[in-house]
């Protein structure tokens, strides 16, 4: 079944073969070029010439001819607007009522603001994750893309509440507004702080002075591109090993590499014990890079004597797949009712 383009394409092929096929069949009978075209228009228009026709059986056969073809041309050229036309609005609507849905049933995401270079890394990342998120961006062309990409997307100003409120600000986990535009980030700020107090805030910020704006709005970090490629920039002519370790696990280019933070439960095997005595890091192959304390103190390179604690959370490094297997093994212990239980008991959880 063709799609209404290529309908359109043929139409019109078709309509452009018989209008040059009759031109020069009314000139062939002996019209002058003027006659043949206004012949063809009375003719393609069903205008008419009277009830009788003067003209000879062949004439009149060639004119029979033009009507039907030219009439089919026009009219399946025609169907194939009306088809783009219906099918174009019908899934533009379906899209949105889709995309409302998906909108009400978001919890713990994060909205992205800004769909640039910064927010398109940002989504491909989050992405990888399988983190929920959704996109806020102004420029339609960009907002296409993100849709494209099959990204949840809500086109629009977020400095406006309403679209803030509609990509679920009340519901959301985070927000990230990654805008080129210092005051607009600001703004961002206030109003998802002021939408919902409990929401962790990531700002962008090009200038120093904003960034104890952003802070002072609400943000719980500011992030300045500038400053972290200059950084990234002196790192690799003064210390350019640690430049490209540290390249290389941002950008998991290393086999699957990658550092994460994980939640001390507070039933788990590892809770109230020591690091030597922890055997699952050497099992799944991580290496505890630092532990964040409760209060917000972080240890790096906790010593072999260091107590886990509920409320602790583990920075962590190694394969991607074996940080997802000791997640789950941690996440089943701390949620299986019968393995919490047998943990208790001193029985294995696993």
């Amino acid at each position: 079944m063709k799609t209404p383009l290529q309908r359109i394409r043929a139409g019109l092929s078709w309509a452009a073969l018989v209008l040059a096929v009759a031109y020069g069949g009314y000139v062939w009978f002996g019209y002058s070029w003027s006659e043949a075209l206004w012949m063809l228009a009375v003719t393609i228009s069903t205008v008419g010439y009277g009830e009788h026709s003067q003209h000879g059986t062949a004439f009149q056969l060639f004119t029979v001819g033009v009507i039907v073809f030219g009439l089919t041309a026009v009219a399946y050229t025609f169907g194939g607007l009306v088809q783009m036309v219906v099918e174009g609005e019908l899934t533009r609507t379906l899209g949105k009522r889709r995309q409302m849905e998906k909108l009400k049933q978001l919890r713990d995401h994060v909205i992205v603001c800004g769909f640039g270079r910064i927010g398109k890394t940002i989504a491909g990342s989050l992405t990888k994750q399988d983190r929920p998120f959704v996109v806020i961006e102004q420029d339609e062309k960009l907002a296409e893309e993100a849709v494209e990409h099959h990204y949840l997307c809500v086109e629009g100003d977020a400095t406006q509440d309403e679209l803030l409120l509609l990509a679920g600000i009340e519901r959301a986990r985070s927000i990230i507004t990654a805008l080129s535009s210092d005051a607009a980030n600001v703004f961002i700020t206030l109003t998802a702080r002021e939408m919902n107090p409990q929401v962790f805030i990531v700002a962008r910020a090009e200038n120093l002075s904003t960034e104890r704006k952003l802070r002072a709005a609400g943000a719980n970090r500011v992030v300045m591109p500038a400053r972290i490629g200059a950084h990234i920039m002196e790192r690799l002519i003064t210390r350019p090993n640690t430049a490209d370790f540290l390249e290389l696990v941002a950008e998991s280019s290393f086999g699957d590499i990658e550092m994460d933070e994980i939640d001390v439960p507070r039933k788990s095997p590892i809770t109230g014990k020591q690091l030597a005595e922890v055997t699952m890091f050497r099992e799944h192959r991580l290496l505890v890079v630092g532990v964040k304390q409760a209060d917000g103190e972080m240890t790096f390179n906790p010593p072999t004597h260091h107590r886990f604690e509920q409320g602790q959370v583990l920075i962590v490094m190694g394969h991607s797949q074996d940080i997802r297997r000791f997640r789950d093994r941690l996440g089943f212990v701390y949620d299986g009712g019968e393995a919490a239980d047998a943990t208790e008991s001193g029985e294995p959880a696993d």
